[in-house]
């Protein structure tokens, strides 16, 4: 039986699905760490499997300085409408944006390989895969 708990908590943490963080705590039995090293192991091939995926929606996302003298703007696709629309989604893209106009990657790699301004134990990459995982799509 699964803490709700632990579940909750493992959840919060990860920002991976319900059902892959209780399918990790079942496996690790309710030990959180075990079921992290799990998720790692399982975000690995989920996010593998999700790149062979097409993406035809998605959409533009900006970011503006106040001083109005810096400015960003870039697309970012996913597989639907239903994802696209969701307001995590707009919230991910507006972040990359304002990654782009503070450090002025020169292209894809460069971003992906940058770490995180909000989170400096985290690379642009990670917060990707992250979100691939919550949505469960390619992105």
């Amino acid at each position: 039986m699964v803490d709700f708990e632990k579940l909750k908590q493992l959840r919060e943490e990860t920002g991976v699905s319900f059902l892959l963080c209780k399918k990790a705590l079942e496996e690790s039995k309710n030990d959180i760490s075990k079921a992290k090293q799990i998720l790692e192991k399982v975000a690995g091939e989920k996010i593998k499997e999700k790149s062979k995926r097409s993406t035809k929606s998605g959409g533009l996302f900006s970011y503006v300085h106040h001083n109005k003298k810096v400015a960003s703007i870039v697309e970012i696709l996913c597989e639907t409408d239903f994802v696209s629309g969701n307001l995590e989604f707009q919230e991910f893209g507006h972040e990359i944006a304002l990654q782009i106009a503070s450090l002025y990657p020169k292209n894809v790699k460069e971003l992906l390989d940058q770490q995180y301004i909000k989170d400096q134990s985290k690379k642009i990459n990670d917060l990707l895969n992250e979100n691939v995982l919550k949505f469960g799509e390619k992105i």
